[in-house]
Parts: C-alpha cells; structure tokens; sequence
C-alpha cells in the first residue's frame, strides 16, 4: 500500500483552509483525512487544523482496529468528539463563531476500507476500469438532485452549490455517514475537498490516474489540472493505492 497527501491554495485564495494527512496507528495501519475549512474572519483554517491535530492524535494512541465495526466504531466515537471540540470553541471565541469544517476520512487496511465523512468533501474509488464517487456530498444542491428537482448537469453551475446541509462543528449534534468497501488489489482511493471536484469530473480524473504512472505524478496532474481549469478554491487530496503484491509496500 502506497499513500500520498497533497494541499495546494490553488491561483484565487489567499489562505488554505483545507487540512489534511495520512497517519499510522501502533499497528501499522493508515488513517486518511482531507478537511476543507469554512467560517468566519478566517476561522476555517481553525476549524480543519484543530479537526486534523485530534484526529491525528487520537488515531496515533488507537489500538484493535482489526475489523469493519471496530474501524466504524472509532469514527462514530472520535467525530462526535471532535464535533463537540470544534462547536465549544466557536461558542467560546467570538472570531470563531460559525466555523465549520468538511471530513472525508478512510481507515485502510489490506482487508478493507471504512470512509467517513461529513460535508461535501468526497472518497472516489478507482477499481482499475470503474471509477466511481463512494460517499454523498451533504449539500443543498445534492439534495435537489436527489429529489430530481434539478438535473446532475445543473446541479455542475448551481449558484447555491456551496451551500452545505451538514458540517462538523456548526452544531453540537451531527449525523456521521460511515460504510466499509472491499476493494480488488490493484485498487486506488482518492479523497478530496472541492477545490478539486468543482474542477475536474469523474472522467477527468480517471484519465489522469491512468495516464500518469508514478503516484506523485497522479497527484501532481490532478491539482495542475484543478489549477489549469480556474483554481478558484484550495485543492486538497489524498491518494491511496492498494498494491497488486500479496504483501504491502
């Protein structure tokens, strides 16, 4: 298994508010976040910083994580604390008021995959021939499409796109969507924030992790092209590739 992090502020913004990493446990096995920040007087980069810093944290004392419902478990236990953190210190900081943070976070294992998220951050999923979005984006424009009062074609230009229906740390309480996949060997796993979703489709995406063939140039085309394409908004990703050999690199 072969993992790399990138962030970039893209060409228009003049802070990243977007976080992110790739950590081991005790035992070895990889945690991946991306976090894209929002709030006020630039309190988003507070929100995704301090969301990574106990994530991080708290994955690096984490033990047992040998099946789907420990891994499930552990999200469901450490976002809802890390959601309490973040709303308490906007109560109590009045520059922080209404900040917020997206997460999309993957436990990998050679066995299996358990993604998380919370916002419009987004896990794809390369199986060598389908790519194809994992999670769903909690927004209201995602919403209006789920309920097929806009096209998904619309939903590409909606002026509202940036209106998110769920964050972490705007709210004391939030629902967590958590699944576990299992993936073929040769399988890749992409985690990202919008910077690079509002830039480049599914397609787009595909052809450049097909065409590059070092992990590093993947990377580096993806966030080149977000850039190329406008780089309005900070592009984060994470990529993980899951190796054909029987035992991990």
């Amino acid at each position: 298994m072969k993992a790399i992090f990138m962030t970039d502020r893209g060409k228009v913004r003049q802070h990243n508010e977007d976080n992110g990493g790739i950590f081991l446990n005790p035992q070895g096995v990889r945690l991946a976040i991306v976090a894209d920040g929002m709030g006020g007087h630039r309190a988003g980069d507070v929100a995704s910083e301090m969301t990574i810093e106990f994530m991080s944290k708290s994955w690096s004392q984490s033990v047992d994580i040998l099946s789907p419902d420990d891994a499930e478990d552990w999200f469901r236990d450490h976002i809802v604390k890390v959601n309490k953190l973040l709303f308490e210190h906007s109560e109590k900081n009045t520059e922080c008021q209404g900040m917020g943070t997206t997460i999309v976070a993957a436990i990998c294992t050679e066995a299996f995959i358990t993604i998380a998220n919370i916002g419009d951050s987004r896990c794809y999923l390369f199986d060598g021939s389908e790519f194809r979005q994992v999670t769903e984006d909690h927004s209201l424009v995602n919403e209006l499409v789920r309920s097929g009062q806009i096209s998904r074609e619309d939903a590409e230009h909606h002026p509202r796109k940036n209106v998110l229906l769920r964050a972490l740390g705007t709210e004391l309480y939030v629902e967590i969507d958590i699944t576990t996949i299992y993936m073929n060997r040769g399988s890749m796993l992409l985690l990202c924030s919008d910077g690079l979703s509002n830039k480049l489709n599914a397609d787009d995406m595909k052809n450049i992790v097909l065409r590059e063939k070092q992990l590093q140039d993947k990377a580096d085309s993806l966030i080149g092209q977000a850039n190329q394409n406008g780089g309005e908004d900070n592009i984060t990703l994470v990529l993980v590739e899951f190796s054909n050999e029987s035992e991990s690199g």
